[in-house]
């Protein structure tokens, strides 16, 4: 019994799928060669990768070394048997050929060509395509797992349905994040809420992932989607960083304190905030829920415009938290290096503006 390739944990495994959609996606010449063969009503299992663990399975068809071109693939998928694609993409390396590969691995799948492609997949870890002359559809095969190649029109459709929940959670995310600024204030932040935030950040990344999955399968269709997701993260990329960096526990050195860790959280899971916040290294038991945190001011002075990433960090290093900030005069800031008076009013001027909208906030001193 021949052992099924390992198989790549969730991000890697996704990044994968999203590189092949892409090499898949409606202009690429596969792509077209793939449309060429459903419009002949004739299929094919094309191998997308070439070398020793493909070699083993193979039986009979004869080696090649010619250009991959639609008309190629097209031509070529007319004689029994399946293609072999080089590691590249960009040759075809093999053609009739019949794949023997070990069928006692496990499969759900039901017609000879797809049960072989399933199981090729698993046992040399390459990526394989079938094209079904019956029903006009093709499919990609990875890992054990099946994955349709959509028409434009369908993953359109789709597309749009992921923006629209984008946009709703970019939208509950921005909310999030102003509660946040008017906790900081007032100096009412508790680890609950900065791990709300954290929440929000991860549900909006799964979802700008799905939607940049859309974007990678619609190849040349997809610009406007791209175009739509890019107004869509406008403000929210930078948002998790920013908020690693203010609240960072003191000793924990930059690095130690991320939002990598909600990754690997279910959906269900990412709805508990103890599990958000021990997964970003929060532990309940040492920092419980409602235990105050204080800001060091990363998120404000960031939206200042032409404050570089190192007068920011000095200006954080010089008062410590948000707190001694937003009480400092503008003398006080212009006395910090690299700011100068000049810039210390405008810094004034722009977290008064960003602070106005609390009501309970009192007038600078």
């Amino acid at each position: 019994m021949t052992d099924a390739q390992p198989t790549p944990d969730r991000e890697v495994a996704a990044e994968q799928v999203r590189h092949l959609m892409a090499l898949l996606a409606p202009g690429t010449p596969i792509r077209e060669g793939l449309n060429r063969i459903i419009n002949g009503r004739t299929g094919s299992l094309i191998v997308l990768g070439n070398g020793p663990r493909i070699d083993d399975i193979c039986s009979g068809g004869f080696p090649l070394d010619v250009r991959l071109t639609p008309q190629a693939l097209r031509e070529l998928s007319k004689m029994d048997g399946g293609l072999v694609v080089s590691s590249d993409h960009e040759r075809i390396t093999a053609a009739a050929v019949h794949f023997v590969p070990d069928g006692s691995l496990p499969t759900m799948e039901t017609g000879t060509r797809h049960r072989t492609a399933d199981r090729l997949s698993q046992q040399t870890g390459a990526p394989v395509v079938v094209v079904s002359a019956s029903m006009s559809v093709m499919s990609l095969f990875l890992h054990g797992r099946r994955y349709p190649i959509e028409r434009p029109e369908q993953l359109l459709a789709r597309a749009n349905q992921a923006l629209a929940t984008l946009s709703s959670y970019r939208a509950r995310l921005l909310e999030e994040a102003e509660n946040l600024t008017m906790l900081e204030v007032r100096d009412q932040v508790q680890v609950c809420d900065v791990a709300a935030v954290a929440q929000r950040v991860e549900m909006w990344r799964r979802i700008d992932a799905e939607v940049r999955s859309y974007v990678s399968a619609l190849g040349v269709e997809g610009r406007l989607v791209q175009l739509q997701r890019n107004e869509l993260a406008r403000g929210v990329e930078d948002l998790g960083r920013l908020l690693t960096e203010d609240y960072r526990p003191d000793g924990v050195a930059p690095g130690g304190f991320s939002l990598s860790g909600l990754q690997k959280l279910s959906w269900e899971d990412l709805l508990d905030i103890a599990k958000v916040a021990q997964a970003i290294t929060l532990d309940p038991t040492e920092h419980p829920l409602h235990s105050p945190m204080q800001a060091r001011g990363h998120r404000q002075l960031a939206s200042i415009t032409d404050l570089s990433s190192r007068t920011i960090q000095g200006i954080i290093d010089h008062f410590s938290n948000l707190q001694t900030l937003v009480s400092a005069s503008t003398s006080e800031l212009g006395n910090v290096k690299g700011v100068g008076l000049k810039r210390a009013r405008e810094i004034r001027q722009a977290l008064e503006s960003i602070f106005e909208n609390d009501k309970r906030t009192h007038h600078f001193h």
